[in-house]
């Protein structure tokens, strides 16, 4: 068994009056490729935020690397990329290399100038996640795919052990995802990070990560991926609360294969995300045992279907 970075123990949060993660538990090992999955609102986000110690952790434990939250202090050691990286301000007059150099101020302090080993190591990642060539650019200049890959640099510019991602993918074209995961087999080959990933495409997470733990509000799934995708009907259920099916089809992606169609529920909408990477938006509609049922359906080509009840 590899060693144990990160245990979450029974660690409840609320909003105002609002249960928002009940008695959740987890663990994360070295080497590890967790994935975090869930609909909106599940509390997945404030997860990430109560084991980083960005919310106060008033029930339950965690513990990094052995250590209890409350005294651990080597941060450095934990490279995170928020939900909210992507949507700053596009006129924001920072170079590629700047917004990198930003990833070490907790190590260098407020007033310490950066050196040449810093400089160093911000060329390093740079070059790791493919985005040498474009350090003396502005960021708001870059696409949202480039954009990705820099933030994903800051996170990387400390050499951390652990690297956790929240949504990473939003508002990335298709291409650009994709790219996205053949970098993260590529930190984890060459890096051997372990991750935490939070994204609501259960596809793509079933086939790239080592574990998944399914998330609303309780926690209702956490083991391997082999095995959630032998009793993921009955989970997505659970976690969904809707009796549904997700059928995709594949297509070559480097040199794996993956999900070329994603079924999604958000809120009572019901869509799915295509090649095209536009979310369209099909009717359903309520059985008479309540029960919903989508079928999305394109021009001229076979499309993946979303069913509902005991059709299969």
């Amino acid at each position: 068994m590899h060693e144990e970075i990160l245990k979450v123990n029974n660690v409840s949060f609320r909003y105002a009056e609002q249960d928002v993660i009940k008695n959740v538990s987890l663990t994360l090992h070295r080497g590890e490729l967790l994935g975090l999955v869930g609909p909106n609102g599940s509390g997945k986000s404030t997860l990430l935020k109560l084991i980083l110690g960005l919310l106060p952790l008033r029930r339950g434990e965690v513990y990094w690397f052995g250590v209890p939250l409350s005294r651990f202090r080597e941060w450095p050691r934990i490279g995170y990329v928020s939900q909210k990286a992507s949507s700053f301000n596009t006129g924001f007059p920072a170079t590629v290399e700047e917004v990198v150099l930003m990833g070490l101020t907790a190590k260098l302090g407020l007033f310490r100038r950066p050196g040449r080993r810093e400089r160093r190591a911000v060329e390093d990642v740079l070059e790791l996640v493919g985005m040498e060539e474009f350090k003396k650019r502005t960021i708001g200049a870059l696409s949202g795919g480039q954009q990705q890959r820099v933030f994903i640099a800051r996170a990387l510019v400390t050499d951390p052990e652990v690297l956790i991602l929240d949504e990473p993918t939003v508002g990335v074209d298709m291409r650009s995802e994709e790219r996205f995961y053949e970098l993260l087999e590529k930190l984890h080959r060459e890096r051997a990070l372990s991750m935490i990933l939070v994204s609501h495409d259960l596809g793509v997470v079933s086939q790239k990560m080592d574990t998944i733990a399914c998330i609303n509000h309780e926690l209702f799934y956490h083991g391997t991926a082999e095995h959630f995708r032998d009793v993921q009907d009955e989970v997505v259920l659970k976690t969904y609360g809707r009796e549904m099916q997700v059928i995709t089809h594949s297509h070559a992606y480097g040199s794996h294969r993956r999900p070329a169609f994603e079924a999604c529920w958000d809120d009572q909408r019901a869509y799915v995300r295509g090649e095209s990477d536009a979310p369209e938006k099909e009717a359903f509609k309520q059985t008479e045992q309540g029960r919903s049922s989508m079928q999305a359906t394109r021009a001229e080509k076979e499309e993946p279907t979303l069913v509902g009840g005991d059709q299969h």
